[in-house]
């Protein structure tokens, strides 16, 4: 592939600020004009035309980077992760299938980042299920949902609600809690000493583009998502789909005990029932990612 040597390359000494002022040089990309450059790239493999890709979407990369700063990992290390699968997803992206680019790079980015992640706190040495997995990229987002902010030992009734939500025992959650406890690093920081003029880190994620990637993110994927969730809703029985509906669709999940009522059966008996359909679901949608090019190659 092209050679990347001359890109803007995040170093943990200081560097991350002239990297974020050095990737905003680069301009978004026209619908238009990405497809052309892309299809100069898969046609005659055009370096000039796949430099141009990365490089427009260095944004897209830093900022999803930026989503797995709470685990206690350089920065700079992460988000020169999510380059690495951003090339990848450069390499292997075909214009024709009739999405963005960023659609498809934030599949590669996001496993790129998640294995740099894992292989970091040594997870794949504990035998890590896919459930563990599940509970380790989430834990954060449920203990938000549920207002437990604070480091240290969540309450029994708080392990108890997060191990329900993520379908895992309450043994994992407790465990997991623990590994990750930690500082994190706030995008709040200040950069610079120099009064009005120092800014945040967040700062240099914003530009007067009304962030553009960000509006990839919502719209290219969520409607290439619901698509495919629709369809692989088609693997579940009239009852799977009810119960994972109210269960994981819903902005407000119903609670085990209310579905148990309503279906007549035992707590546990609905969520055996949903974490099989879950799974049920979860298979289909990655068949579906695979036939699509979503996934990366295993």
């Amino acid at each position: 592939m092209a050679n990347y040597a001359n890109l803007p390359a995040p170093t943990p000494d200081g560097g991350l600020n002239r990297y974020m002022q050095d990737i905003r040089k680069f301009p978004m990309l026209e619908p238009e004009e990405e497809y052309m450059l892309a299809k100069a790239w898969v046609e005659r493999q055009d370096s000039g035309a796949a430099h141009k890709l990365v490089t427009s979407h260095l944004r897209l990369a830093a900022k999803i980077a930026m989503g797995y700063r709470g685990y206690g990992l350089p920065q700079a290390e992460v988000i020169s992760e999510a380059n690495v699968g951003l090339m990848q997803a450069v390499k292997k992206f075909d214009p024709e299938k009739g999405f963005r680019l960023a659609t498809y790079a934030m599949w590669w980015i996001r496993a790129s980042i998640q294995e740099y992640v894992l292989r970091s706190w040594s997870l794949v040495k504990m035998g890590t299920t896919s459930a563990q997995k599940k509970l380790f990229f989430n834990l954060r987002k449920a203990k938000s949902r549920i207002g437990a902010y604070e480091d240290g030992d969540l309450r029994p009734e708080q392990i108890t609600r997060i191990a329900t939500d993520l379908g895992v025992t309450e043994t994992e959650v407790q465990s997991m809690n623990r590994r990750m406890s930690g500082g994190d690093a706030s995008l709040n920081v200040m950069v610079g000493s120099d009064g009005e003029s120092a800014t945040q880190w967040q700062d240099w994620l914003h530009d007067e583009d009304a962030d553009q990637a960000g509006d990839y993110e919502r719209n290219d994927e969520m409607s290439v998502r619901r698509a495919m969730l629709a369809e692989a809703m088609s693997v579940l029985n009239d009852r799977e789909k009810d119960i994972i509906a109210q269960r994981r669709l819903h902005d407000q999940p119903v609670t085990l005990e209310e579905l148990s009522s309503q279906y007549d059966v035992s707590r546990e008996r609905i969520r055996q029932i949903e974490v099989r359909a879950f799974e049920k679901l979860q298979n289909r949608m990655r068949e579906l990612a695979q036939e699509k090019g979503l996934l990366r190659d295993l």
